[in-house]
């Protein structure tokens, strides 16, 4: 007789669970010691960066009858804000944007022959193939350029060249220090145009250097549109007011006030709300100084042997001021002197990202 094969009966389905139940927990111990043994380097996974929540900036109305301790707020905790009431119409903002539009629409030829580039002024093209192009003119160069059609631009220039100087005006009286700007021949304004054509906004890091060192920025809000600010804090994305003026504290000032005001470093980054566009025009005016500045704290400030600064001192203390009055009194400098040309250079040189450019005057 032929002997049968019997072959073993299938699994139950409680000894199929326990089974897979032991591979799996013996699996995950294995997997469980070999994490331990790799560096945290290596163990960790790197975790997905969220992106920065949105806020308003404060609002600073120049209808008010002191701003100036709302605006002292916001710049020595922030570093920017949002001006209302500031007399300038909506309709010159957006005439002077088509204008500036228009500039970037000409040949290259032309660009270059208009605005010849004599830096930090003149035509800056596309040289690394990132879709951006720069125009950074004074008063005379939109001046000059009447067969352009500029003149909205230049209106523009002027009435924020005069608002920046107020809110200087504003800061000194905050702090305590003699405003500079005093002397018409200290002061440097320039209108820095911009054109993004990729359009790819707050997400778009700011690596390269390609800016200059100002007082305050600013910048008229012609739609809603976010910005995204690298801050002495990090970055911070804002969606300011229609129709207001976006304010930003720059270096020089914070050198001035001995640190006491927040800055903001590099490009402010503008993207329009609700996704990318093709193209994005920034129209910033910058409050700055000439090239032969000397930057220097101007309060009465100490220096590293404990001795008072006299000459900071003598220049920049009001004799009517109370000698006991705790906001008189010296403070240790924070800041070495410098010139504003050697720093100019090396901010529009040097990466923003990796270190702060005002650390080596730091004290």
């Amino acid at each position: 007789m032929e002997a049968r094969t019997t072959a073993a009966p299938p699994p139950t389905p409680s000894t199929q669970t326990n089974s897979h139940l032991v591979t799996s927990a013996a699996a995950a111990d294995v997997l469980s010691r070999l994490l331990h043994r790799l560096p945290p380097t290596l163990s960790s996974l790197p975790s997905r960066r969220s992106p920065p929540s949105t806020t308003s900036p404060p609002v600073i109305s120049l209808s008010d009858q002191n701003p100036s301790d709302a605006l002292l707020s916001a710049s020595s905790q922030l570093g920017f804000f949002q001006l209302t009431n500031h007399n300038i119409p909506s309709q010159l903002a957006s005439s002077s944007e088509s204008e500036a539009s228009s500039l970037f629409e000409l040949d290259e030829d032309k660009k270059e022959s208009s605005f010849p580039r004599k830096w930090p002024l003149g035509f800056e093209g596309d040289e690394d193939g990132n879709g951006e192009e720069s125009f950074w003119l004074d008063s005379n160069a939109l001046t000059e350029s009447s067969d352009l059609g500029l003149a909205s631009l230049g209106e523009l220039t002027r009435a924020m060249e005069k608002l920046g100087l107020q809110v200087v005006e504003m800061l000194a009286n905050a702090i305590g220090f003699e405003n500079p700007f005093k002397d018409p021949t200290r002061f440097c304004p320039l209108m820095w145009l911009h054109e993004d054509m990729h359009g790819e906004g707050i997400d778009k890091p700011v690596m390269s250097g390609g800016f200059y060192p100002y007082v305050v920025g600013l910048e008229y809000q012609i739609r809603s549109r976010k910005c995204s600010l690298l801050t002495d804090s990090g970055w911070v994305t804002v969606l300011p007011q229609v129709d207001s003026v976006m304010v930003t504290i720059g270096d020089i000032a914070q050198v001035w006030s001995n640190g006491k005001l927040k800055k903001v470093k590099g490009k402010p980054t503008p993207s329009p709300v609700g996704g990318y566009s093709s193209r994005c025009i920034s129209m910033w005016l910058l409050v700055t100084l000439p090239l032969q500045s000397t930057i220097s704290p101007l309060l009465p400030l100490t220096i590293d042997d404990g001795s008072e600064d006299e000459e900071d001192a003598s220049k920049d203390v009001d004799e009517e001021k109370d000698p006991e009055d705790d906001s008189f009194k010296s403070q240790k400098r924070l800041f070495s002197s410098f010139s504003f040309e050697d720093y100019a250079r090396r901010v529009y040189d040097e990466p923003l990202l990796f270190k702060d450019p005002l650390d080596r005057y730091r004290i």
